[in-house]
């Protein structure tokens, strides 16, 4: 009976931590507001930094498998911003 209680306020906790958990994660990758095309070009920048720099703290720890999948997703992000950068860009420059 204790063992059943316990893992159904286990399961409990999870569910609530796993729920509040997820859109604080995907908020993190995106900026506030109306970004302009100049504020996303400089966040791709730092994404491409931040992707280099993590690459090289893992190789140098012999970790070459996690630094290329974390490098990979950097280099995603920084190419999201640099995209979106480019749209704004695009449509400022180009009025129908």
């Amino acid at each position: 009976m204790k063992l059943r209680i316990r893992r159904i306020i286990l399961t409990t906790a999870a569910v609530i931590i796993l729920a509040l958990a997820a859109p604080v994660g995907f908020a993190q990758h995106d900026t506030q507001g109306k970004p302009t095309a100049k504020g996303q070009m400089k966040e791709g920048g730092k994404q491409a930094g931040k992707a280099g720099k993590s690459l090289g703290h893992n190789i140098k720890r012999g970790r070459i498998l996690r630094g290329g999948k974390r490098f990979g997703k950097r280099i995603g992000f920084a190419g999201r911003h640099i995209g979106r950068g480019t749209k704004r860009a695009v449509k400022t420059a180009v009025k129908p």
